[in-house]
């Protein structure tokens, strides 16, 4: 069986699931990435209505698509954040509420607790296909944010106090030890997606992280490679650092300057796709990540998730793009081989 090539669908929440699936059949995806905004998937009326999980699967099936992770970013970003009016942009009212922080973190991690039993709902009512690859995979994923309360600290000016990062490892550990025990006992296992902004945005911070849960059985990793990149973070090394915990995968590409640039890893304040930038995410296979050492290292550690692109690329038309991802993906895989290509000289051919 193969791994199935999907569409993070985050990116594309201005339209329609109906409307986003015909394009992904047309783009050639074996499923999506379904985000838990836009109307893609709502945890509410997951929890609520089982004919509204069906009538996903029947809307997925009606072009061919399977889905094989759901995603809840936004509301998970509010769970550990400093919560300001940034959030507001991109948190239901129902989340946001009166504003006030720890309301807004409280609610948001109620809803990433419920967003556990929603996805155990949706693929318990899967299809008969999608179950078989899911059974393949060995496990049900939900990807996400964290948030971190000590991201603003990562510049130590003025100096960061004794212990104030270790307090800040300590608040995620609280605020996610909770939400993970209700994943666990929905057998439904979190991703983090390694992120700026986010608890861990390396492989250092990842394993604080992972010590911080006492390595929940439930926590894992969404590996995005764009992230590492441009850090000059080593990416392979992240996959053989943390083999068993790579939950889901989002191919994702990012170019950056081989020189100095105006403005660096910081990005000087400039919008993604201005002149000066450092950095810039890329369709892949456009910008410098070594997707090949990526699928070859998936390999050794027999990943059986899905390879989601999350397309991204302030110059590109994404529709363009998906189509032209969605094949440098499907190119780029291989199966593993189970056999030693010299076993002709060894008598076990």
């Amino acid at each position: 069986m193969r791994r199935p090539v999907t569409l993070f669908t985050g990116q594309w929440a201005d339209l329609p699931l109906g409307t986003l699936c015909e394009k992904a059949r047309d783009f050639g995806y074996d499923g999506l990435e379904l985000a838990c905004w836009g109307d893609h998937f709502e945890v509410e009326k997951a929890l609520e209505s089982e004919a509204y999980l069906m009538e996903k699967w029947e809307l997925l099936g009606r072009f061919g698509l399977g889905c094989f992770a759901i995603s809840n970013h936004l509301v998970g970003q509010a769970v550990c954040d400093r919560i300001d009016e940034r959030h507001r942009s991109i948190l239901s009212d129902r989340i946001w509420g009166d504003g006030r922080p720890s309301g807004v973190q409280s609610r948001a991690a109620e809803e990433m607790k419920d967003t556990a039993r929603a996805a155990r709902r949706f693929f318990e009512l899967a299809p008969p296909d999608v179950k078989e690859r899911l059974e393949w995979m060995g496990r049900l994923t939900v990807n996400g944010f964290t948030g971190s309360s000590i991201w603003p600290l990562l510049y130590s000016f003025p100096p960061n106090g004794p212990g104030q990062i270790e307090a800040g490892f300590a608040d995620f550990a609280r605020r996610w030890k909770p939400i993970l025990d209700v994943f666990r006992e929905e057998d439904v296992h979190f991703a983090l997606e390694v992120h700026p902004t986010e608890i861990a945005f390396d492989t250092v911070t990842a394993r604080r992280a992972l010590d911080a849960l006492d390595g929940h059985s439930h926590f894992g990793f969404n590996f995005d490679p764009s992230h590492f990149g441009y850090q000059n973070v080593d990416y392979i090394g992240f996959l053989r650092a943390f083999r068993d915990r790579i939950l889901h995968v989002h191919m994702k590409d990012v170019w950056w300057s081989e020189t100095p640039s105006a403005s660096g890893v910081f990005g000087g304040h400039l919008e993604f796709g201005e002149a000066g930038r450092g950095w810039d995410f890329r369709s892949p296979g456009r910008g410098r990540i070594d997707f090949e050492g990526i699928i070859r290292e998936l390999a050794v550690s027999d990943y059986r998730g899905p390879l989601s692109v999350e397309w991204e690329d302030a110059l590109m038309d994404r529709e363009h793009g998906a189509a032209e991802a969605c094949a440098f993906v499907r190119r780029l895989d291989f199966p593993r081989s189970h056999r030693a290509f010299d076993a002709a000289f060894s008598g076990d051919a």
